[in-house]
């Protein structure tokens, strides 16, 4: 019998390691892929069965990733995992092949949890989800830091408000 084959698609070490060892310990067989062109080269090898994806990875984008894996293996159960979750990063993470998109930090359980709800339920209540003005402008400022690579001053511009005033907007709060 073989072992369910994961790709995991993640440029954060530490966090891939303890995916590594987490679904290690469960019974799959792993392959690490920090970016893109090592990407291309585990699943030129070998098809995966399952495969957590990065949206973000440095200079690549997870999407991109996706599409690949979708290509190479159609039935593959693919999750992404963001910390950057957006309805229009979704909608393509779907559209280019992903079962599921979680937010992080999302665990092992997490993982596994989506990988077996990879089909839809229409059975799902639509609710409105309410957001206070001040968690989308903390949404918004922390990812234009992202964007900026932390450059404050750079951020700042980009906001259109003065670098001590996003100084002090960030002591509030205090990126994690």
């Amino acid at each position: 019998m073989t072992l369910p084959f994961l790709v995991i698609v993640e440029d954060d070490e530490a966090f891939a390691r303890t995916l590594r060892r987490s679904f290690g310990r469960r019974g799959y067989e792993i392959a690490l892929a920090p970016d893109f062109a090592t990407l291309k080269a585990v699943i030129a090898e070998r098809a995966p069965d399952f495969a957590v994806v990065d949206l973000k990875l440095g200079a690549d984008s997870g999407l991109v990733c996706v599409a690949a894996i979708h290509a190479s293996a159609p039935e593959a159960t693919i999750v992404v995992l963001t910390g950057y979750a957006s309805i229009a990063t979704a909608v393509e993470a779907i559209k280019l092949g992903a079962t599921n998109y979680l937010p992080k930090p999302s665990n092992t359980d997490d993982i596994i949890a989506a990988f077996a709800k990879a089909g839809g339920d229409a059975a799902v209540p639509v609710v409105g989800r309410s957001t206070s003005i001040k968690t989308l402008e903390w949404e918004h400022i922390h990812q234009t830091l992202a964007d900026t690579g932390f450059n404050i001053s750079e951020a700042a511009r980009r906001l259109g408000m003065h670098r001590r005033t996003l100084a002090r907007k960030l002591e509030k709060q205090q990126v994690k």
